[in-house]
């Protein structure tokens, strides 16, 4: 079987912070953005890179849920607790600053961790926990 992994999802609860972040601190450009208001799947991805996308879909969305479930969803992500992403660099240090210039919420800062991954965490808009990886080749 052959597969990749082509699109993940993370929930948005305001597509347009949600937007402007992953435009912003990623450098992801815009594949797709449908619907309207608050109600939109936006499409983003790493420029040059058409078989990788990340979908901001409405966190609460889902017609088949109870309104408690929505309230759930809504506080999980807001926690980010609910939708979770790993991102990988060959430069975790300029990236780290590329995201704290534009004042996201840190949760680590860059760490080497005792089983070899460097990798720093913070949270996008909607409260959604974004790990950055550093992408090394020797650990020393």
């Amino acid at each position: 079987m052959d597969l990749t992994l082509h699109t993940s999802a993370l929930p948005h609860d305001d597509p347009d912070p949600a937007l402007a972040f992953y435009r912003e601190v990623p450098g992801f450009e815009v594949r797709e953005d449908v619907g309207r208001g608050g109600t939109r799947w936006i499409t983003v991805g790493p420029v040059g890179r058409p078989d990788t996308s990340l979908l901001l879909a409405p966190a609460a969305a889902d017609t088949s849920i109870t309104d408690a479930e929505r309230d759930t969803v809504l506080e999980m992500t807001a926690k980010g607790t609910y939708g979770r992403i790993v991102l990988a660099t060959r430069d975790l240090d300029a990236t780290f600053a590329r995201v704290q210039a534009a004042d996201a919420e840190v949760v680590q800062e860059p760490v080497l961790r005792p089983y070899g991954v460097r990798d720093c965490a913070f949270r996008d808009p909607a409260g959604n926990l974004v790990r950055i990886r550093e992408l090394l080749s020797d650990i020393g």
